[in-house]
């Protein structure tokens, strides 16, 4: 039986319309047990200094004693598959070269000349060497020095001292890694419980085919809360009501660093009337609104006495098998159709299901009021071939709109709707002489376990 309101304890509140529960209970498969089990962990209710957001003594912590010691998603293997290929990746004025061994492995330096300090590389590429564009010297591709002009007068540099300095990395399902800390986690412990969760889903047989980025005018922290709960759907996108149960959301966190926004698709919003609304009126708004990858994700005809949702589910397990020769018979109606997106602590969110699935990434650009957010659409790659070369990120100016992008589809509106709310919330938390941001208990508490993961970085001693 349902607890009353007064009954409840603080985070046990759910929408009373419907839970996300309710409906995986009327879908045709199961959904595993990981996102069938409450998850969730009441965190407290007390609201937020504004100032994480407004101030550079807070961003200069956050850039002394979280970033060197987290891992960053740098690059993905489809962005450098082939040895020599290398991918420069930039965060908070430090710049990385991250290089294809000719083993196939993987090593990240810092993009820094050792003699003068000359970034070696400014744009991804492929190289047989780095020389710097100062002086001429040379390292290669494994950061061992090559070439020093006039070696005779530097009897003090010896090769070891002249190679350049490394950086930690890791990979895991295609994706790489960086960090500036030697010692702290592994991937495998720090993505926990992501690498068991995604064997359902493997990423690394897939491969960028779309990646747009764009300056946000806003906190990075407060550009990433923008796409970790679906309670700003009614107001931010209300062409999408038809067809996503906003409300009837699950939220879920593991450990300190993941968490997760699981929202059902091809059900209409509890909040939406649908009175004289067919089943396949839900389907006709899900194709011309959802924002999968165009030709990927269509609509179906919805048989007698079927419902949208189990309807739509059975025939993109059909398309996906046609298109990709893996066999999706066993998968949830859930993971076909819903936006399962996941967060890593701080910056990295990989949607989990099956194709197409989106990956985004934030990062401070170049300080507290700014953030480029790129976002990577990934496609499967057909049984028994070899994913190909990852799509290049296409950079949108100041005055382009995501939906520019044309090779977004639909998603660039949610994009620009999404993204136009973020320059008035940086400006109302500088404005605001309250000084304070109130969280949901439930629909808004994996942004609170970010905040709480972060403090415990800026506690650390030096």
């Amino acid at each position: 039986m349902t607890k009353s309101s007064a009954a409840l304890r603080p985070g046990e509140a759910r929408c009373p319309e419907g839970t996300w529960q309710d409906v995986m209970a009327e879908d045709a498969k199961t959904v595993p047990d990981f996102l069938a089990k409450e998850s969730y962990r009441y965190l407290g209710s007390e609201p937020l200094p504004s100032s994480r957001y407004t101030d550079p003594a807070f961003f200069e912590l956050e850039k002394k004693k979280m970033w060197p010691n987290i891992w960053q998603f740098a690059a993905r293997n489809e962005d450098m598959p082939e040895p020599n290929d290398y991918v420069v990746y930039n965060n908070l004025g430090r710049s990385y070269l991250v290089v294809r061994q000719k083993d196939g492995s993987v090593k990240a330096f810092y993009n820094a000349c050792r003699h003068r300090g000359r970034q070696l590389r400014t744009t991804s590429g492929t190289a047989n060497e780095f020389r710097c564009a100062f002086h001429g010297w040379t390292f290669n591709i494994d950061g061992s020095v090559k070439d020093i002009p006039c070696r005779w007068d530097f009897p003090s540099v010896t090769d070891e001292a002249a190679h350049l300095v490394e950086v930690s990395v890791a990979s895991w399902e295609g994706y790489i890694f960086v960090r500036d800390a030697k010692e702290g986690p592994s991937i495998e412990e720090y993505l926990a419980p992501l690498p068991e969760f995604f064997k359902r889903w493997p990423h690394g047989e897939c491969h960028t085919v779309i990646h747009v980025a764009k300056v946000i005018p806003a906190n990075w922290k407060a550009t990433m809360e923008a796409f970790m709960e679906t309670y700003h759907a009614p107001e931010t996108h209300p062409q999408l009501m038809g067809f996503i149960g906003d409300v009837n959301s699950f939220y879920g966190m593991w450990g300190d660093n993941v968490n997760l926004d699981a929202t059902p698709f091809a059900v209409p919003s509890p909040l939406y009337d649908i009175s004289g609304k067919s089943q396949q009126w839900i389907i006709d708004e899900y194709v011309k609104f959802n924002g999968r990858v165009e030709g990927v994700e269509s609509g179906c005809d919805v048989p007698e006495g079927e419902t949208a949702r189990r309807a739509l589910a059975q025939a993109t397990r059909e398309r996906y098998l046609a298109a990709t020769g893996h066999d999706v018979s066993h998968i949830s109606d859930a993971e076909m159709l819903d936006a399962l997106v996941f967060n890593v602590f701080p910056n990295f969110s990989p949607w989990a299901g099956c194709m197409p699935n989106i990956v985004y990434r934030w990062r401070p650009w170049p300080d507290h009021r700014a953030t480029l957010m790129d976002v990577r659409i990934m496609l499967r790659a057909p049984k028994g071939t070899k994913p190909p070369r990852g799509a290049p990120m296409r950079m949108l100016s100041e005055s382009e709109p995501w939906s520019t992008a044309a090779e977004l589809g639909a998603l660039g509106r949610i994009f620009d709707q999404d993204l136009a709310n973020l320059p008035y919330v940086q400006l109302g938390l500088e404005a605001d002489p309250n000084g304070q941001v109130q969280l949901a208990d439930y629909q808004e508490g994996r942004i609170r376990q970010f905040h709480q993961t972060l403090d415990r970085y800026l506690k650390r001693q030096a």
